[in-house]
């Protein structure tokens, strides 16, 4: 059994027009879920590393200083 592998070369794949048009319009409605997903995320990741005391970047274009 173990030497009743196979490989396989996939050189054309037909698809009707019609039919990949609407394979990229699922893709692309799927992505958007994802999308908003990952903005959460590094939204999250965002405000975590806001908290960190002396973090930011105010400091590094020197808006940390006082305007009195």
């Amino acid at each position: 059994m173990a030497d009743d592998r196979r490989e396989v070369v996939v050189t054309d794949i037909k698809i009707p027009f019609w039919s990949m048009v609407v394979l990229m319009v699922k893709w692309a409605i799927a992505a958007i879920p994802a999308v908003i997903i990952l903005m959460l995320i590094a939204a999250a990741v965002s405000v975590l590393l806001g908290m960190i005391p002396g973090g930011g970047w105010h400091h590094y274009w020197g808006m940390s200083r006082s305007w009195s």
